[in-house]
């Protein structure tokens, strides 16, 4: 479908430019124009014809979110376990309940956090969690845009399958990819850490884990090997070809030196590390070295939403806590963090920016609601004061799939809601 937005106010993103008037043409999945508007005659005579023209009466055309980190379909276990920290949480509660979970559990699980994301403007996720061919089948369906992370550990998959799905879930789709990835050294022997190090180098290819979350988690690897975390993985080579680390709390200058000399992507995800007491991430640090820092809501059991309003409100106040400085991470930071900087992370080259020949994953902003009025300063008012409520449509890959609060995603909600209450119902 060709779509044309006009009369809309356009943040592109794009270093260096500013927040201009104008419209922005897309045709198929891709951005073909951005720019002043133009008049009926000259689009006429240039041949272009649209299916949909939208009015945006003024308000904000932008890149979609991209949330770095996540374990959608821990939708199930949302209020399930509360109260507790990462450790005795992951232990005595979610893990067995996982156990239970089928594929199937899993896809529509998914579908309900895609709806949740779709609200908050998010085009994007990095997602690690269990029976990735269901998930990826469930992303395809719904139209969101999804780049998988494994998870292994002690407890499985094998390597064979690990493989595997290297091989089997890249190029299925446009919309789906996956990545190397472990759930942590702490779920990882030193055997399974060293074999996944050498399927890195076989491929080439960069490796995600949760890393430094927590103090007891870097205390404990230091007593294994007498290294933190960071510096015992790359010891085994494990980020020679990039990768990152979600969390990120609890780093060393030595930590830092790691992400610096492998070009590495720091995760924080500060709703999460708040509900679990696991820490603050240094932020401003990152930003100061030079480290590419993207932003993930975590899983819906640990945050317990999926809205990246909140995340980059908290990246900002915690940074401002953590260094005694109302300047510290500033909104503008803190955007690209949610935009560019997710791209970045999550190897989405083509859907960073709105630009001619970029793939159209945009949002549209109202800025029309209480909270985002007077219009002194956008930027600051999305990372300040927005809110999913400001969230008018959310399009991936050219495709409308929320708009004023209506959903295209092949499934209505309700059927998505009484699904997942069967399947509460069925493992609690």
């Amino acid at each position: 479908m060709n779509i044309r937005f006009k009369n809309a106010r356009i943040l592109t993103m794009v270093d260096g430019q500013d927040i201009f008037e104008g419209e922005l043409w897309v045709e198929g999945t891709r951005i073909t124009y951005t720019g002043d508007a133009m008049y009926e005659q000259d689009i006429a005579n240039a041949g272009k014809k649209f299916d949909r023209t939208i009015d945006c009466g003024g308000n904000l055309l932008m890149p979609g979110f991209k949330n770095a980190h996540t374990h959608s379909g821990m939708t199930l276990m949302r209020t399930y376990a509360d109260g507790l920290p990462l450790h005795e949480w992951l232990e005595t509660k979610i893990f067995p309940l996982e156990a239970k979970m089928t594929p199937e559990d899993c896809a529509l699980l998914t579908k309900l956090a895609i709806l949740e994301y779709l609200t908050s403007g998010i085009t994007a996720i990095m997602d690690m969690y269990l029976a990735p061919e269901a998930i990826a089948k469930a992303c395809e369906e719904s139209g969101m845009r999804v780049v998988q992370v494994s998870g292994i550990n002690k407890f499985g998959p094998s390597l064979e399958v690990f493989e595997e799905r290297f091989l089997k879930l890249n190029g299925r789709h446009p919309l789906s990819s996956y990545m190397m990835g472990f759930h942590a050294e702490y779920t990882c022997d030193r055997e399974l850490l060293e074999k996944l190090s050498a399927l890195a180098h076989k491929y080439k290819a960069p490796m995600f884990t949760h890393n430094s979350e927590t103090e007891r988690e870097v205390a404990e690897c230091k007593e294994r090997y007498g290294m933190t975390p960071t510096v015992f993985l790359d010891s085994l080579g494990m980020f020679d070809y990039g990768g990152g680390g979600y969390h990120c709390c609890h780093m060393s200058d030595e930590d830092f030196e790691v992400f610096k000399k492998h070009n590495m992507s720091a995760v924080t995800n500060p709703g999460s590390n708040t509900k679990l007491a696991s820490g603050i991430a240094p932020v401003k640090r990152f930003l100061e070295e030079g480290i590419n820092v993207a932003i993930g809501t975590d899983g819906p059991s640990s945050n317990n939403c999926l809205d990246m309003f909140r995340e980059m409100f908290l990246v900002t106040g915690l940074a401002k806590l953590k260094e005694k400085d109302a300047t510290a991470v500033g909104a503008a930071d803190v955007l690209k963090m949610a935009t560019v900087g997710g791209s970045n992370a999550m190897g989405l080259d083509d859907c960073d920016v709105l630009a001619e020949g970029k793939e159209a994953d945009i949002i549209m902003i109202d800025l029309k609601q209480p909270n985002m009025q007077p219009i002194n300063n956008i930027a600051d008012n999305l990372v300040y004061s927005g809110s999913k409520q400001n969230v008018k449509l959310t399009m991936i890959a050219g495709a409308i799939l929320y708009e004023d609060g209506k959903f295209n995603i092949g499934i209505t909600p309700e059927e998505i809601y009484r699904e997942a209450a069967a399947i509460q119902k069925r493992l609690f």
